[in-house]
């Protein structure tokens, strides 16, 4: 039968159309299944099938049935781009780059298909390629929102940010759009120099833009202080992610008596971490698919006393079902280190150093709410491998390294590390990032490099995806871990520290710049704090110029560590849920 098929009139697709456009998806979804089971040859049904699908979520029947329309009709561009972006929602990045480039040798002209094919190289860490697609989406619709959007993303990711900036920017201008302007906001805590109030403003004016008004929950929330109460977090990164490593303690350690935690989760591709979650939550719930009108339900259904934001202003974000206040207490925490801009949001988890009091409140929304140590808990994966012997021992040099993610090393970041490398005869700098499995990345970097007098032979640029013990296995090689700024990093210097590494880290103004002091005052270490870059380069040269006494420190590093505040569970914990009651009891005396 051929692929082109006259149906009876009205079509089936019609119907299923207007079913459809209706608001009946369900009846139109059996439409199109008698479509495709009476004409198993007809693309076009199997494509409208697909489509549906898509759209509320069945990806995986999704993905066939399109895979199955590509069989059928394997000319038409349109099909190829909607099994491709199918692919992308499985995680199947490869074949959706594939789906992407058969789209574009049928239409070379489309700017949506490179726009989308650039999106796929970024999530594969391909920059340089993902730039040409995007120029060429550009080249052929000049102003295009998602591609300036997109491209802003590339050019965060090779360490850009400041021309990264400037392309939100204008994706904004020509397009408003609350995920675009997010991205503006973020990337705004990689620029060092602007002002924190006009930072702050910036985030109120998100706020503004995007945010519907707040509702106010049910009269019949019961708000008596000491009752046992519901906490529900709310994350896209329920999965290997830098923050699980922080939420499980949390998550792990709730006391069951007076707290019964329910988690809603964003995340589109659950994997091991997802599961490994889910079973010590007292409810879950796979949010993914649920429009914020649904979410928001969901959580009033739940009868939720206090909702914690776990994401900021980071991709796939809920805070549009924060500003209509399905809780009666609600929090952000630990996923964005900055103000969400949201009057909704009645606190930010932080502590004292990291936002030092009196300093930093003129620049939140929310009210701070310091914790008596640190701001989180870091739990080490179980699969760590032991500490080494410092490695410039044997080498005959020292090695620093920076595992952070790339979008976080500044230019001016480079110079000082090349300033630092000239300074330490013989040294080297191992950096580990996603981000530098990119040749373009890696030879502006080296570039950079050469420019200021240090040769490619003693920067190694790493970008492989590895094994968590793998990954922490590199830390065997580095002598002495740097920092990022004004951006620090959290996970990579927990990581470092508990391989035996010590971290030097510069103090900024604002807490995405010190919470590389947060985590080293708590430790007891606080030779690694610099105050001015001079400081921070000094500080590491003297750590390269006593090689007995780094290696003293490393040996010691991980106990020290273990028996601080940064890995002591029950102890933060028990602050976090002190917390969580203070703020319920302010609220039931509000009434």
């Amino acid at each position: 039968m051929s692929s082109l098929v006259e149906a009876p009139a009205p079509t089936r697709l019609d119907r299923a159309r207007a079913w459809r456009d209706g608001g009946r998806p369900e009846a139109a979804l059996a439409e199109l299944r008698r479509a495709v089971a009476e004409h198993p040859d007809w693309a076009e049904a199997h494509h409208h099938l697909g489509n549906l699908l898509k759209s509320q979520g069945g990806f995986r029947e999704a993905a066939e049935s399109l895979e199955l329309a590509v069989r059928l009709a394997p000319q038409q561009a349109a099909i190829w781009l909607n099994f491709g972006v199918a692919c992308l929602e499985l995680g199947r990045i490869r074949q959706a780059e594939d789906c992407f480039r058969q789209a574009l040798a049928r239409e070379p002209h489309r700017p949506e298909a490179c726009n989308i094919l650039g999106h796929a190289l970024l999530l594969q860490g391909r920059c340089g390629e993902a730039i040409e697609q995007l120029e060429q989406a550009l080249a052929l619709k000049p102003g295009y929102a998602p591609a300036h959007d997109n491209l802003g993303r590339v050019l965060k990711a090779q360490g850009r940010a400041a021309e990264a900036l400037r392309h939100h920017r204008i994706a904004l201008e020509a397009q408003p759009r609350s995920s675009t302007h997010s991205n503006f906001l973020y990337t705004l805590n990689l620029i060092a120099g602007l002002d924190p109030a006009e930072v702050a403003a910036e985030h109120r004016r998100w706020a503004g833009l995007y945010a519907e008004p707040a509702t106010t929950p049910s009269a019949l929330h019961d708000f008596t202080p000491a009752r046992p109460l519901r906490i529900g977090y709310v994350s896209p990164d329920f999965v290997r992610h830098a923050v699980a490593y922080f939420f499980e303690p949390a998550l792990a350690r709730h006391d069951p008596g007076q707290f019964e935690v329910f988690c809603y989760s964003d995340a589109p591709v659950p994997d091991a971490v997802t599961e490994r979650l889910r079973r010590q939550a007292d409810g879950w719930c796979a949010s993914a698919l649920m429009s914020d009108a649904q979410l928001e339900a969901q959580i009033r259904r739940d009868r939720i006393d206090i909702l914690v934001d776990l994401a900021g202003h980071t991709a796939r974000n809920r805070l549009a079902v924060f500003a209509r206040r399905p809780a009666p207490v609600q929090v952000t925490w630990l996923g964005y280190p900055n103000t969400t801009g949201l009057e909704a949001i009645d606190y930010r988890l932080t502590e004292a150093v990291s936002d030092p009091p009196g300093q930093t409140e003129a620049w939140h929304s929310e009210k701070l709410y310091r914790l008596p140590e640190v701001f989180s808990c870091y739990r080490a994966p179980a699969e760590c491998p032991a500490v080494s012997p410092l490695p410039a021992l044997a080498a005959g040099h020292v090695t620093f390294g920076c595992f952070n993610n790339f979008a976080k090393v500044a230019d001016s970041t480079l110079e000082h590390w090349a300033r630092l490398l000239r300074a330490v005869p013989h040294s080297r700098l191992l950096l580990k990032s996603r981000g530098l499995s990119d040749p373009a990345t890696v030879a502006r970097v080296h570039a950079h490099f050469a420019a200021a007098g240090v040769g490619a032979d003693r920067i190694e640029c790493n970008g492989v995806e590895l094994s968590v013990p793998a990954h922490l296995a590199l830390y065997h090689r580095v002598d002495i871990a740097l920092d990022t700024f004004p951006y620090n990093g959290t996970t990579t210097t927990c990581e470092a520290l508990w391989m035996g590494v010590p971290v030097v880290t510069l103090a900024g103004r604002t807490h995405a710049s010190r919470v590389g002091a947060s985590l080293l005052t708590h430790l007891g270490w606080l030779e690694g704090i610099a105050a001015d870059k001079t400081e921070y380069g000094a500080r590491a040269q003297r750590l390269a110029a006593d090689l007995p006494g780094l290696a003293r420190l490393r040996q010691g590093l991980r106990e020290r560590m273990r028996r601080s505040p940064v890995c002591d569970e029950p102890r933060f914990v028990h602050h976090l849920e002190d917390a969580f009651r203070q703020m319920w009891i302010e609220r039931c005396q509000r009434g």
